[in-house]
């Protein structure tokens, strides 16, 4: 096919803001796991499908299916769906304890 392009497993974003491996990152609607340290407005490849361990609100417990949703002004998944931007599900439960802060998503590859 000579029109393909690529996977697009992941894709080469620019930080909206200063990221470390592992941080998630939203950039318009397309949400990624940061592969590598960028400063805001540097380039950093994004993975956008797998499964990762993502901070979360230490106090929602998930339950294993749930919508998992981005609070990009505090840089961590909920799963409160207003005003936020939503990545995959839980694919394993966790407590809602304060020390209760990674959840584990898949995500859902941006639209």
């Amino acid at each position: 096919m000579k029109n393909y392009v690529q996977p697009g497993a992941t894709l080469t974003l620019t930080a909206p803001y200063a990221v470390t491996s592992g941080d998630g990152l939203l950039v318009g609607s397309i949400f990624g796991v940061a592969a590598g340290d960028a400063a805001n407005g540097a380039t950093v490849e994004a993975a956008l499908t797998g499964v990762f361990d993502l901070t979360k609100i230490g106090s929602q417990a998930w339950t294993v299916g749930v919508k998992i949703y981005w609070d990009d002004t505090n840089k961590r998944c909920t799963t409160v769906a207003t005003d936020n931007t939503l990545i995959g599900v839980a694919v394993e439960a966790v407590a809602g304890g304060a020390a209760d802060t990674i959840g584990r998503v898949r995500l859902n590859g941006s639209f």
